[in-house]
């Protein structure tokens, strides 16, 4: 899984079709890329972003960013899964992390429930009451994630906890 670049999934492709509204700051501040980052990109962020040069975040597919140059990316931690079975994690400019979907349906319906990536790691629709869905986006997820329904607060509590040791994980990593 750490060789060549995969596609982007369909699922994936739809849900960022048409970029994000930023709403100078009520909508949602995420820059979707048009393609994976490739290995040597990715590399080269996560040497800078952890200060070490023996990394090579080799275990991320980057899909797109924030304003202030924070990575959102699959975690390839599921052995033997497909790209659309892992994680998705937000890995800010200024070392905030988080797992922010237990895998792609969950992250559909965070951004049909009007939050991305930045906003679910910084804990931004955690009441549901301050969310703006995305009609558009809950399409989206209608189609490619049927039955998988949930608020932005649980798919992000729920990913959370069936990964707590993330953020432990990649400060050991910095130096």
């Amino acid at each position: 899984m750490h060789g060549r670049l995969p596609t982007t999934p369909a699922a994936l492709a739809a849900a960022l079709a048409g970029g994000f509204d930023y709403d100078d700051g009520n909508g949602v501040d995420f820059e979707p890329f048009p393609e994976f980052l490739s290995a040597g990109e990715t590399a080269g962020w996560f040497r800078s972003w952890t200060g070490n040069q023996e990394v090579d975040g080799a275990c991320f597919r980057v899909f797109g960013q924030d304003g202030t140059g924070g990575y959102a990316a699959f975690w390839l931690v599921r052995e033997g899964r497909g790209l659309v079975e892992q994680p998705v994690v937000f890995l800010g400019s200024e070392g905030e992390t988080g797992v922010i979907a237990r895998d792609l349906a969950d992250f559909l319906w965070l951004l049909a429930g009007g939050v991305g990536p930045w906003e679910a790691a910084a804990g931004y629709g955690s009441e549901e009451g301050e969310l703006r869905p995305d009609p558009a986006r809950e399409a989206v997820a209608e189609r490619f994630a049927s039955g998988r329904r949930r608020g932005p607060a649980g798919v992000v509590a729920d990913a959370g906890a069936e990964f707590p040791g993330f953020d432990e994980e990649l400060m050991g990593l910095t130096r």
